[in-house]
């Protein structure tokens, strides 16, 4: 058997072994592992590689922003953020229709600037929102697939995790896919709204409102953000004023909303402990499915199938656009099935040397910016998407008692907001990149 088929047999191998349950980064390791030993006919070189690839892959700077922006997190749960996000877009958005599901939705957005992770940021504003929903009368579907989508922001809206690991797999300034996921992070909290705001009217009854608040109890809810608004410009705007880097700004962040935390009396000696081991846990998962990945991307480059990939294309004459849009239906049923930094790390090696020799109309640069937020977008649908989207089992674990179809039910207007935006997204390219146009 060839290298090459090596590699194309590999990739149905790793997902059957997902889908058996085996971890997705011990599946890459040990199909990498071995096809590696294959095309080489020794131990020996793959032993070898093996100790490099740990240090190679651990030392990176790079990789340090992924445990301080996670800390961050857990800092600005402990420090009432999320909490004081919610009441202030309460204050201002629940007295209309649909309105505290728009606080939600919001609040999600908010707090999506300052933690970075999907999960976190669902599982964060449930305990918050779901039992206010409840109180203002919203059906359980509404309220579930409110929650579950507006998750979706913590990717979406930087910081965001997972483009640190496109930005390092495809080579990429982090800085500029940061900047470029503002617009579509933003679109997709406009987008939310209005799926709201139309699913109230056509199911009158399942939502009521909450009282219409004076200004200035709004005021005062709105200055209780303020610690939000510190972190998020002294980290984001820290990176474009060139004053540090992004791993610079991440310790930052994390120093600043522990402090925050700390003042807000919500960080003690037994929080602390319990912040730093969760980070540390989320982190070595995280740190071994990106080993997996770099193990099982080796081999992959060992028996050319990129690079056949690539050729193999280019030389069909395919319109370019099928292609992609191929690619990104591709994306959409795997995250049906699969995380998001499991889908990235699995496929950006296959599919991005593959588009990146057709033609966009775009320099290679812009054009590697534009496709990692179209593949962040359409990953994290996969959140979302019924059987088995990751947001849905967080939101139904904290709500036990609302049967998983009424989420699957709730959840489908904002799957259909988020494929809308996803081709508008990609039918307009420069949606994506004048920010980045505008400052660099």
């Amino acid at each position: 058997m060839s290298g090459l088929e090596l590699g194309i047999y590999s990739f149905p191998l790793v997902l059957l072994l997902i889908f058996l349950r085996l971890p997705i980064g011990l599946a890459m390791l040990l199909v990498g592992l071995g096809g590696s030993w294959i095309i080489m006919g020794s131990a020996v070189p793959i032993l070898s590689r093996l100790k490099g690839e740990t240090y190679s892959t651990f030392s990176s700077y790079s990789l340090s922003i992924i445990p301080l922006f996670l800390l961050m997190g857990q800092f600005a749960t402990l420090g009432g953020m999320s909490q004081a996000l919610f009441r202030a877009s309460n204050a201002w958005l629940g007295h209309r229709k649909g309105g505290v599901a728009m606080s939600a939705v919001g609040a999600c957005a908010g707090f999506g600037a300052i933690c970075g992770s999907s999960l976190a940021t669902a599982a964060t504003m449930a305990q918050v929102a779901l039992p206010e929903l409840r109180r203002y009368g919203y059906s359980n579907a509404l309220a579930t697939g409110t929650l579950a989508a507006g998750g979706t922001l913590g990717v979406l809206i930087p910081p965001s995790v997972v483009l640190v690991i496109y930005a390092i797999l495809a080579e990429q300034n982090i800085a500029k896919l940061f900047l470029a996921a503002f617009v579509p992070g933003i679109l997709a909290a406009i987008g939310y709204m209005i799926v709201i705001a139309i699913y109230v009217r056509v199911s009158p009854g399942s939502a009521g409102s909450a009282e219409r608040m004076p200004y200035r109890e709004r005021f005062r809810a709105l200055a209780e953000v303020w610690p939000v608004l510190i972190v998020f410009i002294t980290v984001v705007g820290g990176i474009y004023a060139g004053i540090f880097t992004p791993t610079e700004a991440a310790a930052i962040g994390a120093a600043g909303t522990g402090l925050i935390a700390f003042v807000n009396g919500g960080l003690t000696r037994e929080t602390l402990i319990q912040s730093i081991l969760m980070t540390a846990s989320a982190t070595a998962m995280i740190f071994f499915i990106v080993f997996g990945a770099a193990i099982y991307n080796g081999f992959l480059a060992l028996s050319q199938l990129p690079a056949e990939a690539a050729l193999f294309i280019t030389s069909q004459g395919y319109n370019p656009w099928m292609v992609l849009v191929g690619i990104l239906i591709f994306y959409l049923i795997l995250g049906c099935f699969m995380d998001s930094m499991s889908m990235i790390l699995l496929t950006v090696p296959i599919f991005f040397p593959i588009v990146s020799v057709l033609d966009y109309g775009l320099g290679a640069e812009e054009f590697a910016i534009w496709f990692g937020i179209l593949v962040l977008i359409v990953v994290e649908v996969g959140l979302i998407t019924p059987p088995v989207g990751m947001n849905l089992f967080v939101i139904n674990s904290m709500a036990k008692d609302i049967p998983i179809i009424q989420t699957y039910r709730g959840v489908t207007p904002f799957v259909a907001s988020d494929i809308v935006r996803t081709v508008i997204l990609t039918a307009f390219p420069a949606i994506s990149l004048f920010m980045v146009r505008w400052l660099y």
